[in-house]
């Protein structure tokens, strides 16, 4: 039987898809196993292929990727879908999501972050690029911060670092999440490689007992163990 995680590739722009396609056939586990150029296909394309994972851009003509995934999952409630964007405004990610994507990449990605986005989705859990999680936490501490006077309020006094649950290392990890970093990013700042990264990553989710990095910023943002900044 196959481990191989079968994937679909969405989008008008047939040079960019190609180079997605490249990126992909590089990992091993995967598999490219459809393509198509716009969100009218997506449905024939789940229904004849069944891919694990879709690969959808948000700007298509006729139907974008947005609505082509709210009428996939409709269809078919355990479709993965990972929308590709040039957007970080937190209004396109969030209509995305309730739309039922699995994931949101930006179009600016480097080959680690889709690859690691897609291992993540078929795992079932969720994926956002790093940059639109910080800008999501930048628009959660607006939010947060807005008193009923419509003055900013400090919300935040004192950090409290996890150390019950997290090496030292781990808590600076998890605080370049919450800045948005990318592995390579947390890597370079920390002088250490993207393997090592990853393991602490891993770690993190699991101690912190959640799927994602997303799920994992979300909780210290509301345990104050990271400054939102």
């Amino acid at each position: 039987m196959s481990t191989k995680t079968n994937i679909a590739i969405i989008d008008d722009h047939q040079l960019f898809r190609e180079g997605v396609k490249r990126i992909l056939d590089f990992e091993p586990s995967f598999e490219v196993v459809t393509e198509g150029d716009d969100g009218e296909e997506a449905l024939r394309i789940v229904e004849d292929h069944k891919p694990d994972v879709v690969i959808m851009d948000i700007n298509m003509p006729n139907v974008n990727g947005v609505e082509a995934t709210r009428q996939l999952v409709e269809a078919n409630p355990e479709a993965k879908v990972i929308i590709l964007s040039i957007h970080d405004d937190e209004n396109y990610v969030t209509h995305a999501l309730k739309t039922g994507a699995r994931g949101y990449l930006l179009k600016e990605m480097d080959a680690d972050t889709l690859i690691e986005a897609v291992k993540v989705v078929a795992a079932g859990g969720s994926y956002l690029h790093p940059k639109v999680t910080h800008n999501l936490v930048n628009e959660f501490r607006k939010l947060a911060t807005n008193g009923s006077n419509g003055t900013s309020q400090a919300i935040q006094p004192e950090i409290r670092r996890p150390l019950h649950i997290l090496t030292r290392r781990e808590c600076e990890v998890l605080q370049m999440l919450a800045d948005g970093k990318s592995n390579r990013g947390i890597g370079e700042a920390l002088f250490i490689s993207e393997k090592t990264v990853k393991n602490h990553v891993s770690n993190i989710l699991q101690k912190m007992n959640v799927n994602d990095r997303t799920q994992a910023v979300v909780v210290a943002i509301k345990n104050g163990w990271v400054e939102v900044r």
